[in-house]
């Protein structure tokens, strides 16, 4: 009998696809900034199409928990609770017999807790208690709201007794510290380590990037992204910490393969590397992300082990709400019917064919928004200005950005109101529209964009 293999998911979060080196973008490559993802991209598989289909960070997570668009179980935007009706990603694993782990931010445990409600709930500086964790058993270390209970260096999180454990180092470095103290554990099964770094998001409370002490003369001569270059808002400033901040990761996931090597586990693990979104650092909103742009949808995503070993580079586009599937596939546990994504396995067993033609992207908080990835075209549309952002949905959008990917891949010329493109943002609303009925259940209006 074929052994069980461990399944160790490392996400980071608001990590722009091209901090990877390997990806051979300057911003990444210039730095040699991650030698070891890179040396796990060699050995498995780098996916060159990685797509979040929510670009902000609670929603990207009740996403990858249950396999499911954010709409279909109120969790559209931030401060929603993972419903407990909901079976999530590790009840699975542990009805298959896996031991089931979790460490760092989970931000799925607190709802409606900035405006409370009667039904109001909040864990965000507070110990989760159990029935709120999303079938996580065996070991947990986690706060809901990370960046709440912590800085760059120095903070607490929370064990699985609800007590506290408070740390000094960065903040990294103690994440993994903590990951390391379940593999270290003795086990009776394979497991599955779900592992959530809350770099290279921004600190909140002093609106600023705190990478390791350090990175802003390491990180200072950056060389500066297409779609970044001639722009407004604070990567001039903020650049050299959040790459500080991605170096930092990746010298994490050395001592995590380091570990694993130790124990002579490392072949019997299926590893993959993703973040929930990217990061344009206020150039397209007044915030990092929630946009329907590249540098908002696009991360990295890397896996090593199984199927994915052998140095293969995969083209096509694959979403966010693949990974539950691929994470289920990788254990050898059948999708389940309610799962809206397809196991990125696929990509690997059919070289060459889609599992996508386009994802689909819903946007929140900046705006009600819908969107589309092709391969050759981004279309996304809107509800008017002054709707609520935090509404799930609206009976009425407008057409609002349409980017030529080909001929403008840093999507700075908006077509949306050229007429000499209507007929490619008919034939994109049709199909946008396809997705919405299939996945919420409504037909909405959708008006083309005004001149």
């Amino acid at each position: 009998m074929t052994k069980r293999p461990n399944i160790l998911f490392i996400f980071s979060d608001q990590q722009r696809h091209d901090t990877v080196s390997c990806y051979g973008q300057p911003l990444g490559a210039h730095f040699n900034l991650t030698p070891n993802l890179d040396r796990l991209a060699a050995e498995g598989t780098r996916f060159n199409s990685a797509m979040t289909c929510q670009p902000v960070c609670g929603p990207a997570r009740a996403c990858i928990q249950t396999g499911k668009y954010p709409t279909s179980i109120g969790c559209e935007v931030n401060d929603r609770m993972l419903p407990l009706s909901e079976k999530s990603l590790a009840s699975y694993f542990n009805d298959a017999g896996y031991e089931t782990a979790y460490v760092g931010k989970w931000h799925l445990a607190s709802h409606h807790s900035f405006r409370p409600t009667a039904d109001s709930i909040d864990y965000k500086t507070a110990a989760i208690p159990p029935e709120y964790r999303g079938g996580y058993k065996d070991f947990w270390i986690a706060a809901d709201v990370l960046e709440f209970t912590s800085h760059g260096y120095g903070g607490y999180m929370y064990d699985g007794d609800g007590n506290r454990r408070d740390f000094e180092n960065y903040r990294a470095d103690a994440t993994t510290d903590f990951a390391l103290e379940y593999l270290k554990r003795e086990k009776k099964a394979p497991f599955f380590l779900f592992i959530s770094y809350i770099e290279p998001h921004h600190q909140n409370d002093r609106n600023r990037f705190e990478g390791p002490e350090g990175s802003r003369e390491r990180y200072r001569d950056f060389p500066v992204p297409g779609d970044l270059a001639g722009t407004g808002g604070d990567w001039r400033e903020q650049l050299p910490d959040y790459l500080g901040q991605c170096r930092s990761l990746d010298e994490n996931v050395g001592r995590l393969v380091e570990e694993l090597k130790r124990q002579g586990i490392y072949e019997n693990t299926v590893i993959f590397y993703t973040s929930d979104h990217g990061s344009h650092f206020c150039t397209r909103n007044r915030e990092y992300k929630r946009s329907c742009h590249d540098d908002s949808l696009h991360v990295p995503f890397i896996a090593k082990g199984g199927i994915f070993d052998g140095g293969h580079v995969v083209n096509e586009l694959s979403s966010l709400i693949d990974i539950a599937p691929t994470l289920l596939a990788a254990a050898g546990i059948k999708t389940p019917e309610q799962m809206r994504g397809i196991p990125m396995q696929r990509l690997l067993e059919n070289p060459g064919q889609p599992i996508h033609e386009e994802v689909f992207v819903q946007i929140s908080e900046s705006g009600v928004g819908r969107a589309l990835r092709t391969p050759s075209w981004t279309y996304c549309v809107q509800a008017p200005e002054g709707t609520d952002p935090n509404l799930p949905d609206f009976p009425v959008y407008e057409e609002r950005y349409l980017y030529d990917l080909q001929n403008d891949p840093y999507q700075r010329v908006n077509l949306a109101a050229d007429p000499s493109f209507a007929g490619v943002c008919e034939k994109l609303r049709q199909k946008l529209l396809e997705h919405i009925r299939r996945e919420e259940g409504k037909t909405p209006e959708i008006h083309p964009a005004q001149k």
